[in-house]
């Protein structure tokens, strides 16, 4: 059983549209611990010189990109309140853009994800056999070195992604790339683009990360 001081474990699902996607990781945290003070949701606070919220998204989504199936880890020191209270409270805070889907209890394990689903809607002047083409050579390829930037000061490192991308879908104008999350890290949203020589330009819509799937570990 968790402590009062490390609070319990409530995972909150939320869906990420229009203009928020171009907040960041830390921004994202931020509209979170805010609407929980404004809902007065009593969370848990790190130890230390400097306590903060404990509030954290366990897969960073990239900035641009839309998110049908985010996650969001809370701990909340007060359990008077049920998951339908937490919902209720936090649902009401939250910006347009952001809606939140389910509230649930973690139980005493976290989650750990392990895959995730981008949709990137073509252009119908860029759907063509040169792009079916690139697909099918990305799938049969063994191995796929990227040189991958590792710091502001431009830095980078070969990196071999083809062990994560899982599979590639072209259907409708839409790809569907499922991309595998370990340890060692994942494909990036920007390497995606860069490996089926896409851009922004060629996009009918934002990039949607459609869905994310999840293991769990022990807390």
């Amino acid at each position: 059983m968790l402590s009062a001081s490390n609070g319990t474990l409530v995972l909150v699902k939320f869906r990420i549209r229009g203009n928020l996607r171009f907040l960041s990781h830390a921004e994202t945290v931020r509209v979170f611990q805010r609407a929980c003070a404004r809902a007065d949701i009593k969370t848990a606070y790190s130890q230390g010189f400097n306590p903060r919220m404990r509030v954290s998204l366990p897969l960073p989504r990239s900035v641009g990109v839309e998110a049908d199936d985010d996650l969001l880890c809370l701990r909340v020191q007060d359990m008077r309140y049920t998951t339908h209270d937490i919902r209720d409270k936090l649902a009401g805070q939250l910006p347009d853009g952001c809606e939140l889907l389910t509230v649930s209890m973690a139980g005493h394990k976290k989650p750990n994800a392990v895959s995730a689903t981008y949709m990137l809607v073509i252009q119908p002047e860029y759907l063509d056999d040169n792009l079916k083409a690139r697909i099918d050579n990305l799938l049969a390829s063994e191995t796929l070195n990227l040189e991958r930037r590792i710091n502001a000061g431009g830095n980078t490192r070969s990196i071999d992604v083809r062990g994560f991308l899982k599979s590639i879908e072209l259907d409708d104008g839409r790809i569907t790339v499922e991309c595998n999350i370990s340890s060692a890290g994942s494909i990036r949203v920007d390497e995606i683009l860069n490996l089926l020589e896409l851009d922004m330009e060629k996009l009918a819509a934002p990039i949607r990360r459609t869905n994310i799937k999840w293991t769990a570990k022990r807390k």
